[in-house]
């Protein structure tokens, strides 16, 4: 009975099965048929189980799984042991790297850890790429069928436990966190260091009117919202995407040169080959081009230009990197549609003002800049206005509201 139970610990359950069928007939043989139908009973609970267990094809037996999921700090290797179909056991190690070692030789010492850990004894190891293994362990890279997905399944159990490590870390220690993230953007983005302060930029031009700008800065991968910044295109006349960029980032590094500021490590430009060669020209002008590294991001397909690099990079669509740029192009986005219907509002409201006869662009802003909106002045009473422009100009504002 208790050499049984182990068989089934271990996901074989043929001998088992064997011997309650056996029993079930024996006693329908002697007419006694409550009893058997309990064996029964046990028999269908064994066969849900043995079904619920199966991942893989029960002919895989006796079969250690192995995967790998790394990033620059750490690597998660996840163990799966299989015996008839039912993988019996599953662990996940975590690793903290000490050099910039390959993931092959991380794992292969994983897997002899792991196996000492767990006293196996299977001698045969799947895993997603070949290795070097002591002599007795073969080792297996299936390609395709069950072996394939019982391999993946490993991998993805990796993944799983690194983004809940990630939370974790998240909440217990935000700055290994936030070091890691500004380690995997260096390497993804090939960058000289790590992007501690970023800064993007976004045109905005609906309609082809009121053409603005805007910049956002994040730092140590969150926004910096203080340091945002507006601008309203002053040399570019119309719809013109490429000169507007060329005007921002001139106006925006020449004041911080000016004004002895920090420079970014990282400069984001909302679009691609075009946009980026305009905000070159700028830093180029101003001595900064090779001193901060600047990519462009395009909204089709996300791809990230670099420059003098015809060739854009395609980053995994999970990728923290690419979701930190993506924030920072939406949030640059948003900003500027803001600025830029706020702008249009405030333009109309001044026409609004300046259909008024003798009312010109000053006399409307000096208004607005006193009551705060046109209802206000709609209700603002005709002492209250020759206040602030003088009686004859008040009572022909008043008298165009009443």
């Amino acid at each position: 009975q208790i050499a049984d139970i182990r068989q089934i610990i271990k996901g074989n359950f043929n001998s088992s099965l064997r011997y309650f069928k056996k029993e079930m007939k024996r006693l329908a043989g002697e007419m006694r048929f409550e009893e058997a139908q309990l064996i029964k009973n046990k028999i269908e609970v064994l066969e849900s189980y043995q079904v619920k267990s199966t991942v893989v094809n029960p002919k895989i037996s006796n079969i250690d799984v192995f995967s790998i999921v790394s990033d620059e700090a750490f690597a998660y290797i996840n163990f799966l042991q299989l015996a008839h179909g039912s993988i019996i056991r599953s662990h996940t190690l975590e690793i903290k790297k000490k050099l910039e070692e390959p993931d092959e030789d991380l794992l292969a010492l994983a897997i002899l850890e792991i196996r000492d850990r767990f006293d196996s004894q299977s001698k045969t190891v799947y895993t997603s790429f070949p290795l070097k293994l002591p002599e007795g362990i073969k080792v297996v890279v299936p390609k395709l069928g069950d072996k394939k997905k019982i391999v993946d399944l490993s991998e993805r159990n990796a993944k799983f436990f690194r983004m809940e490590r990630f939370k974790q870390t998240k909440i217990t220690d935000p700055d290994r966190h936030t070091n890691r993230i500004m380690a995997q953007m260096q390497k993804d983005l090939r960058l000289s260091e790590e992007p501690r302060h970023i800064e993007c930029f976004d045109n905005s031009n609906i309609q082809g009117s009121d053409p603005v700008a805007a910049c956002v800065v994040f730092k140590n991968g969150k926004p910096a919202k203080k340091e945002y910044r507006h601008f309203n295109i002053k040399t570019v006349v119309g719809p013109d995407d490429f000169a507007s960029m060329e005007e921002v980032v001139l106006r925006r590094y020449k004041r911080l040169l000016d004004e002895m500021q920090p420079l970014p490590h990282l400069i984001v430009i909302d679009g691609g080959k075009g946009q980026l060669s305009s905000a070159l020209k700028s830093l180029e002008h101003l001595g900064l081009r090779g001193k901060i590294a600047i990519i462009g991001i395009a909204k089709r397909l996300e791809e990230i230009y670099f420059p003098d690099d015809p060739i854009p990079l395609y980053l995994d669509k999970k990728s923290e990197t690419l979701r930190i740029i993506q924030q920072l192009r939406n949030e640059a986005h948003r900003f500027g549609i803001t600025h830029h219907r706020n702008k249009r509002s405030k333009k109309a409201v001044q026409s609004e003002l300046e259909s008024i006869e003798g009312v010109g662009e000053k006399t409307a802003q000096l208004l607005l800049k006193e009551f705060k909106s046109v209802k206000r002045i709609k209700e603002a009473g005709l002492e209250d206005l020759a206040q602030m422009v003088g009686l004859s100009k008040a009572r022909k504002i008043y008298e165009s509201f009443h």
